[in-house]
């Protein structure tokens, strides 16, 4: 059981993102009676409201919550924007987290990788290895379902939060990655989250913004056309709606 792992652990560092996972498992480890030490490390990357959500939880488990910020686009390799970009941003981010955990006097550094994520696909689980992280929710078969289920039962609020990719994912593979874009894309999602829209993205296309967005919404997107366009035009002269819609 995922209480075990921490049953014989005193004080643990948490990577801390604000979503399902992290949110999760930085609960358990407190109810296990484990000493979690929960980090967040802000860059260009996250938006304010994930922030936002780090801070509510730690302040709802009364838990210091440790900000790190750091400027990921002064790393080529991440501006570069190729298809080993994420390896080397877990690389950047988790090294941080362990300079300052090691200095606060943490045993162990945690993440919320789960079972249900694919390991072998994802060039930043090799970074979280060759640096020792360990991911309880993976390494206790603990599935995504399970983590929300669980999550709901505990009274989290993150429960039923949508899955949430890093903002430099909605730039095309070999396009360069700058601050302007990054806050661009920012404004437009959170423009989109005020007209009432959920688990979506505004991916940049050829400059243009291309909204992927669920089925169950789509009709409403279309309904509320005017509103949409008027909205992220403010962002990008072109805006496109994606019809192969997120699942």
């Amino acid at each position: 059981m995922i209480h075990d792992f921490f049953r014989d652990k005193h004080l643990v560092a948490l990577a801390f993102s604000g979503g399902t996972d992290s949110a999760y498992l930085f609960y358990v480890a407190k109810e296990s009676g484990c000493d979690i030490r929960p980090y967040y490390v802000n860059t260009p990357f996250q938006p304010q409201f994930e922030l936002e959500d780090a801070q509510k939880l730690a302040d709802a488990m009364q838990v210091s919550l440790t900000v790190l910020e750091y400027d990921i686009l002064r790393l080529p390799a991440i501006v570069r924007n190729e298809s080993d970009r994420c390896y080397y941003c877990k690389q950047a981010i988790f090294r941080l987290i362990q300079q300052a955990a090691h200095a606060d006097g943490c045993e162990l550094i945690v993440d919320g990788t789960n079972a249900s994520d694919d390991y072998d696909s994802r060039p930043g689980m090799k970074a979280l290895s060759e640096l020792g992280v360990r991911s309880p929710l993976r390494e206790c078969g603990l599935t995504k379902p399970q983590i929300r289920e669980l999550s709901r039962q505990a009274g989290l609020f993150t429960w039923d939060k949508p899955a949430y990719a890093c903002l430099a994912t909605r730039i095309p593979t070999g396009t360069l990655i700058d601050a302007d874009t990054l806050n661009r894309v920012e404004q437009a999602e959170n423009y989109l989250a005020s007209l009432g829209f959920s688990d979506f993205r505004v991916r940049v296309f050829h400059d243009a913004a291309k909204i992927q967005i669920s089925k169950s919404q789509l009709n409403q997107a279309c309904a509320m056309r005017l509103e949409v366009l008027a909205g992220l035009s403010q962002y990008f002269d072109e805006v496109l709606l994606d019809l192969k819609c997120r699942e």
